[in-house]
């Protein structure tokens, strides 16, 4: 890596599912192996540009620049700005949590919530990352990853797929997820959070390729086997508003 890699490395060190809010130059020093004194030098630039901050015999910790861009995405972000309106009903006609996930390397970050229902909460909240193999939110994502990228991702993590389900080989995978790029929906029950079912159609820009995914969490005793089809059809023409939005602006 060159040094400005590195420097942007440090970021990584908070983006762990332990939550750590705070990282100390010691614990920096064993985990990275930096020098103390490019460590500095490192975190002096990212303090002046306001991506971290620090407190006395706390550590350092995320800075306001990141509220700031945080706050940026949520008004300004097309891709949350087009899905908004369609979330928000969505979530009220059938009483559950709308999920809008974008893929964030070989995973899947949520970007924005809305909820209909006090029922049940969802997990998979705003910022939160989850697994491509896990979940209708990740698995519509997956199924329309292009070719060398899912025979890569399938390379370093064959054996992830074969415990989701996905058989032994990429031939095996593929024909799955072609399976459900033709059904247009993915449906989940418990796979993610227990007792609810969730049901997700791909995003898609103005060239076809993927972008995200729309879900619907809706608790299992909500769900009747034979509207199942019904309302995932409704979550995938959402879906499709969204990207025909998409594709117009």
């Amino acid at each position: 890596m060159n040094s400005h890699e590195k420097m942007l490395g440090l970021l990584d060190l908070f983006d762990g599912e332990e939550n750590a809010v705070a990282v100390t130059i010691d614990e920096m020093h064993e985990r990275l192996g930096y020098t103390r004194s490019t460590l500095y030098r490192y975190l002096k630039t990212l303090t002046d540009a306001g991506l971290l901050t620090s407190l006395p015999s706390v550590g350092y910790m995320l800075g306001p620049r990141i509220v700031e861009l945080d706050y940026k995405i949520r008004t300004g972000d097309v891709l949350i700005r087009a899905a908004r309106p369609v979330m928000e009903e969505l979530a009220a006609q059938f009483r559950g949590i709308t999920l809008l996930c974008r893929r964030y390397r070989f995973e899947v970050l949520c970007v924005h919530q809305e909820s209909g229902t006090d029922a049940i909460r969802s997990g998979y909240e705003r910022g939160r990352r989850r697994s491509l193999l896990h979940g209708a939110a990740s698995l519509s994502i997956l199924a329309y990853l292009p070719d060398h990228q899912l025979r890569k991702f399938h390379g370093e993590a064959a054996a992830q797929f074969a415990a989701a389900g996905f058989g032994e080989t990429l031939k095996d995978a593929k024909a799955i997820l072609r399976e459900q790029r033709q059904r247009g929906w993915v449906s989940t029950a418990g796979d993610v959070t227990p007792g609810v079912t969730g049901i997700a159609a791909p995003v898609l820009d103005g060239r076809s390729e993927i972008l995200g995914s729309l879900s619907l969490t809706i608790p299992d005793g909500q769900l009747q086997a034979k509207s199942l089809e019904d309302i995932a059809e409704r979550v995938a023409f959402c879906a499709g508003v969204i990207s025909k939005t998409i594709a117009l602006s």
